[in-house]
């Protein structure tokens, strides 16, 4: 495995709202620039903390996030870096307009945090439970997109960001995840992470389903199957060049998102391999459907998100290969 792979995958100690909010007030202590904007979320996204800390660089424009997304444009035109955090449906969704023509044809620098993403929405159901976001922000031009797998990802997002000219949106859910990745783990915007090679299949997954992507590679290694796994942690521009080489080495690839598989990582993946190395190809995600009530682990059940499914998908697309 990796060398940056926690020694055992545990439930981490730190919510991934709180591991936001810490870096945006290390990023905020080096750079005065740096604003905060948000839709009455101070408590649901974690930053409260960030607002005692720094209550003149804090703004609430209340439940208006078209508005606000505007707003953060004309902050930056005026040289602020401002960062909008809000639930993934609304900052996304609610606001592209403002997002395509505010920030994206303006050429500004703002970042867009969505919260909740995909079924880590639980309990606030269909109208919180972002499945769209990523394709919405993959059609606006220059912009970059993120999903981490964890805190440690997360917070190396977040100062990079804060250190790159140019509009981001990163998705999270909000509460702890897995933790994936030792402290000193790196990361580059852009450039996957290869955690564990394997000859037969490649299996390439964001956000929370690179620990199911993990479990995967067991069930599959006791039937004899070898799955790499990828941390494709950047969605938007996509690193093509490790997409086109698991193809070459592996033979079938599998893409693994907490998203519909129309417009996200799946798509992505797809398209680059339609047009570079065409091999057999499985997506697991949420197959066109909108969101629901129930807990996380019952939704991953219901919209086929676990680890065996994601073992299913790859054992399908092996057997593809063999008939090739």
């Amino acid at each position: 495995m990796s060398d940056y792979l926690a020694e055992r995958f545990l439930l981490d100690t730190i919510e991934m709202r709180a591991a936001y909010c810490d870096a945006l007030i290390a990023a905020a202590e080096e750079n005065p620039d740096i604003i905060d904007v948000e839709s009455d979320v101070q408590y649901s996204m974690g930053t409260r903390k960030f607002k005692e800390r720094f209550p003149d660089r804090t703004i609430n424009c209340g439940i208006m996030e078209a508005h606000a997304v505007g707003f953060c444009g004309g902050l930056s035109s005026m040289g602020y870096i401002p960062f909008y955090h809000a639930f993934g449906t609304f900052a996304t969704r609610r606001a592209f307009d403002q997002v395509f023509l505010s920030l994206a044809y303006q050429n500004m620098n703002v970042k867009i945090v969505g919260g909740d993403a995909g079924v880590t929405a639980t309990a606030n159901g269909g109208t919180h439970m972002p499945f769209e976001d990523m394709g919405l922000m993959r059609l606006v031009p220059g912009m970059t997109v993120i999903e981490p797998a964890d805190s440690v990802m997360y917070k190396t997002a977040i100062r990079d960001m804060a250190n790159t000219y140019g509009n981001y949106y990163i998705r999270s859910c909000r509460r702890k995840t897995i933790k994936i990745y030792r402290e000193d783990a790196k990361f580059q915007i852009g450039k996957a992470n290869v955690l564990t090679q394997g000859t037969d299949v490649a299996i390439i997954a964001c956000g929370i389903m690179v620990y199911q992507a993990l479990l995967a590679r067991e069930i599959l290694a006791e039937k004899g199957v070898s799955a790499r796994v990828i941390d494709m942690h950047t969605i938007k521009p996509l690193d093509k060049g490790c997409v086109i080489k698991a193809a070459e080495e592996c033979g079938a690839v599998v893409t693994a998102e907490n998203h519909n598989i129309i417009g996200g990582l799946g798509e992505t993946v797809c398209a680059a391999l339609s047009e570079n190395h065409p091999v057999p190809s499985e997506r697991v995600g949420v197959e066109d459907k909108f969101g629901q009530v129930g807990t996380q682990e019952y939704l991953m059940e219901i919209y086929g998100l676990t680890a065996k499914d994601i073992a299913r998908k790859a054992l399908l697309a092996v057997s593809r290969k063999n008939k090739v």
